[in-house]
């Protein structure tokens, strides 16, 4: 006998199946390795708490928990941090897809956490915008909103970068 669980070894397995996975969302949720960790820990740990009622599908909490979370540490610490502006970093021309994460990375920084929450669940996640609000606890409408204001706020802080992405000119746009 060798002393663990079933219980613990399906979380185990889940944790060593997803964690690399989970952890480029925290990423992308937070804009720093060191607040993703975190982040990631924290949520890996309420999950092992309820581990019995959720083992069967345990993915969608953790990331509910995980987007949850990162909203509620940013309302607590509220520190006014200036993001690396994209004008600080030199720009060499054989990086052009390192200067485009840049610039993508600052953006996403001057955006609200529940803005750029949104913008992972639709964009990175591809979750549609019913499935979007089930993570959120919110309805399909403030997905949309949302969508919309956050995607106004890209545009007017890189709007080159939106400009290469969405070929698609503003007036068109409804």
């Amino acid at each position: 006998m060798s002393g663990i669980s079933r219980e613990e070894e399906s979380y185990h397995a889940f944790v060593t199946a997803r964690y690399a996975a989970l952890r480029r969302t925290a990423y992308v949720l937070t804009g720093n390795h060191h607040d993703a960790e975190d982040l990631l820990q924290t949520s890996l740990m309420k999950a092992a708490g309820v581990w019995g009622r959720i083992s069967e599908r345990p993915e969608p909490y953790v990331r509910r928990v995980m987007y949850h979370e990162n909203i509620s540490r940013w309302r607590r610490r509220r520190v006014a941090e200036e993001p690396l502006g994209a004008h600080d970093v030199v720009r060499d021309d054989d990086s052009e897809r390192s200067w485009e994460r840049l610039m993508l990375t600052d953006a996403l920084a001057r955006l609200t956490p529940k803005q750029r929450t949104v913008l992972v669940l639709r964009y990175y996640e591809d979750l549609t915008e019913a499935q979007a609000a089930a993570v959120m606890g919110v309805r399909p409408g403030t997905i949309k909103s949302q969508t919309r204001h956050a995607l106004m706020r890209l545009r007017q802080v890189a709007p080159d970068l939106l400009a290469r992405a969405d070929p698609v000119p503003e007036a068109a746009e409804t």
